[in-house]
């Protein structure tokens, strides 16, 4: 609720819907206000007028008064504004989360590209894969405390450990399960064996489930879910190691890792669920939902199957394919 800041160059901000808009003008007559409010010139928002119009899709709606948009449409118009005129530092807040997919991913889009002139862009989000895509740099702030300042992918980190109470690693004093089997411990592990809580897009990540069997005679299936941060389901995993395919597991302790391939996750966060069941008789013996998540990353150096494109890729997993292509030459 206070403090200071020092600001060196024109700032364009949407932090609300509609904010410096008057909704009696028209949405013709609020890109003048607003870019006059950002300090700019009749001849300057002229000139970029017809690309404020065009990126904000309301060309048929532009002589309506703005109390008679959509929120949609209010933000889309408000956005385009303060993207077109040049702002030295563009200030964008969660406000984008109103608008469709498609107009979420042309905003970022925008913001990629004004930040790759040279241009500040302060980004605030919760959506993790934009902001280690768009920002180098990332500020964590919990009650109005500075909690972090750093590399995206660090920052990051904290934050997903400080949210979702996960981590790359989990250890139980009092281990889920019956009295055929329970969980001990969950660690996500990178091609070193080292314990990480983000990983190169281009490295494996082996997830490893250390269970205690009390007793003998039971085909037994660990497996792990693997769902993104939006809750959708990747893929289930399931260990097929071939020496106790079939083969009932004496009592003990055991360590199973599944790898996951280098080039295959997309980028952002996953969250792991574990599990270990048999299916003769039918029974799930564990089951631990979100038992540690990790960060994907997927740098811009040109040799993930991201290649050269910047720019938002979607997909739930992200494979680097073989492509081969034949040419033959006129003549």
């Amino acid at each position: 609720t206070e403090g200071r800041v020092e600001i060196y160059g024109r700032v364009g901000s949407l932090l609300e819907i509609g904010i410096g808009s008057r909704p009696e003008l028209t949405g013709r007559e609020n890109i003048y206000l607003y870019g006059a409010i950002l300090g700019m010139k009749r001849a300057e928002i002229r000139q970029k007028f017809d690309e404020i119009v065009a990126f904000a899709e309301v060309e048929q709606f532009l002589d309506t008064p703005v109390k008679h948009y959509s929120s949609g449409m209010y933000l889309r118009l408000g956005f385009a504004v303060a993207a077109h005129l040049n702002p030295e530092i563009l200030l964008v807040d969660e406000v984008l989360a109103v608008g469709d997919a498609s107009f979420q991913k042309k905003c970022l889009n925008k913001m990629e590209d004004v930040g790759q002139q040279g241009r500040t862009v302060l980004f605030v989000s919760h959506n993790m894969p934009a902001v280690t895509r768009l920002c180098k740099r990332t500020i964590l702030l919990n009650q109005g405390q500075l909690q972090g300042d750093g590399p995206s992918y660090e920052v990051v980190r904290m934050y997903l450990r400080a949210g979702r109470g996960t981590t790359a690693v989990r250890e139980w004093s009092n281990p889920p399960g019956n009295k055929i089997a329970r969980l001990r411990s969950v660690r996500v592990r990178n091609e070193n064996c080292q314990t990480t809580e983000s990983i190169d897009i281009r490295q494996p990540v082996g997830i490893e489930i250390v269970y205690d069997v009390f007793h003998s005679g039971y085909v037994l299936w660990p497996h792990y879910f693997v769902h993104n941060e939006e809750g959708v389901l990747a893929f289930v995993t399931i260990d097929h190691d071939p020496f106790w395919k079939r083969r009932p597991r004496p009592k003990g302790r055991y360590t199973s890792t599944g790898r996951i391939p280098g080039n295959f996750l997309s980028e952002g966060t996953m969250v792991i669920s574990v599990a270990l069941a048999t299916l003769d008789p039918d029974a799930l013996h564990f089951y631990e939902r979100d038992a540690v998540a990790f960060q994907v990353i997927d740098t811009l150096e040109g040799d993930s199957a991201r290649g050269d494109y910047a720019k938002s890729i979607p997909g739930v997993v992200r494979p680097l394919l073989r492509w081969t292509t034949e040419f033959q030459p006129e003549g």
